[in-house]
């Protein structure tokens, strides 16, 4: 199976920073960073991964925006600067950054993503987000937020133009010899020339070709618009969903739509967003689990909620039972909706939903021993409702600690995760083949 580890420096719990054994002074700490990205390649993580925003949320909520929630990321480094400088300092772990594609230029986001992949010879990969949180659009000179269909739409247009600009190059387009002069082969490079509804970009890129081919895409879309998109263009994809058996329909509706563009189920692969506490037994995890959600204010816990779901829940209750709130798409990103179904389906109050989701917003939840986490990975795995999981590990660092203390060497046994890294690059790690340079298929591979 595939591991994935949330770089999340303040953990993906809204107390978990508070916790006496979490990190201290969390915000734009490299060394921090340094060491988480070194634990998780000395778990064989296949991948460290770096969530990301463009603009300082909650402003408006200043309980939450006091406490800071998970996905705000306040005071945080920009991504990929971040990950070249944790290229330096490992050797195997993949290194992926989010990366918008509603704010930023198809241009600047391949030439980024291609200079990570040279720099971390072959483990980059991009997390290819349209911009859910509307306030972002006022950093970026809009005075409102680009429409969702708009969104998708060049979002599609984006990924297509990204792809064309990685594959400028042949593979052996840069012989550099001093003896003949030629830094490189002019016979071997493609203006792409594109020009669609949204975007106008000439290329080439002035990068060669990645060691990759393409860096992994990444995505995490899942309404229908959602799944097209990643179906269209992705590599993984990032999936929350509460139950094995919704998990189970979600990956067997994705892989479904594979064919249609020409490709095999083994060419997605969909890890499954989980939140896992890991303790020598199942009741100190029941314990850190306690402790976690006692550093959580109510007010706080409300605005926190409030923020998931895209409604003022201080309007409602608060052990009064949660509202039927029947939108098509509500928080942020489908999140809001998992929660909705959540709480509705085992009639939770307020309270009790603020405080079900402050570890895994409506996602999957394991804790307990070794061996129970283990077993709980094991059927999602074998029976079909991941290939993998994107893995939280309250407390940081020290979460991702015990997991890999104690339930990698389990997986291991069990035979369902590796003991050592085999592939040189993230696709190789992955399973995933390289793609072939759609200009110059039939042209050497220098960088193998």
């Amino acid at each position: 199976m595939i591991l994935a580890a949330n770089a999340n420096a303040q953990g993906s719990h809204v107390g978990e920073w508070r916790h006496p054994t979490a990190w201290d002074k969390p915000a734009s700490n490299l060394e921090n960073a340094i060491r988480l990205a070194r634990i998780a390649e000395a778990g064989r993580f296949d991948l460290l991964f770096l969530a990301d925003g463009n603009g300082v949320r909650n402003l408006d909520k200043p309980d939450l925006f006091a406490a800071t929630s998970p996905s705000d990321r306040p005071g945080v480094f920009e991504p990929v600067t971040l990950l070249s400088a944790l290229a330096m300092v490992t050797e195997h772990v993949g290194l992926v950054a989010t990366t918008t594609t509603t704010y930023d230029e198809p241009f600047s986001v391949a030439r980024r993503f291609a200079s990570l992949d040279h720099i971390s010879k072959g483990r980059a990969g991009w997390n290819l987000v349209t911009t859910s949180n509307p306030g972002d659009a006022l950093n970026f000179s809009h005075e409102e937020h680009v429409p969702r269909d708009d969104r998708y739409e060049r979002a599609g247009e984006f990924a297509q133009i990204v792809k064309g600009l990685w594959d400028s190059w042949a593979d052996d387009a840069f012989p550099q010899d001093k003896a003949s002069g030629r830094f490189l082969d002019p016979s071997k490079v493609h203006a792409l020339n594109f020009r669609g509804k949204h975007f106008q970009v000439a290329g080439p890129l002035n990068a060669p070709r990645p060691p990759q081919g393409h860096p992994v895409i990444f995505s995490a879309g899942q309404s229908e618009t959602g799944k097209e998109l990643s179906a269209a263009t992705a590599d993984c994809v990032f999936a929350i969903e509460g139950t094995i058996e919704r998990a189970q329909t979600l990956y067997a509706d994705l892989k479904g739509r594979l064919p249609k563009y020409g490709r095999s189920a083994d060419s997605l692969k969909i890890l499954s967003g989980v939140t896992i506490i890991a303790a020598e037994t199942e009741e100190e995890a029941e314990q850190l689990a306690r402790e976690l959600d006692d550093l959580v204010p109510p007010a706080v816990g409300l605005d926190y909620l409030s923020k998931m779901v895209g409604v003022k829940m201080s309007a409602y209750p608060l052990d009064g039972p949660f509202p039927a709130l029947d939108f098509e798409h509500v928080g942020p990103t489908g999140i809001g909706k998992a929660i909705v179904a959540k709480a509705l389906e085992q009639k939770l109050t307020v309270r009790e939903t603020y405080r079900a989701i402050l570890p895994q917003m409506a996602g999957n939840f394991f804790k307990g021993s070794a061996a129970q986490v283990a077993d709980l990975m094991e059927r999602w795995f074998l029976e079909k409702a991941c290939d993998g999981f994107m893995i939280a590990a309250p407390v940081v660092p020290t979460g991702l600690e015990r997991f890999i203390k104690l339930v990698v060497p389990e997986l291991q046994r069990r035979g369902l995760f590796r003991t050592e890294y085999s592939g040189r690059t993230l696709r190789d790690n992955l399973g995933l083949a390289r793609p072939e340079n759609r200009f110059f298929a039939q042209a050497g591979r220098a960088a193998e």
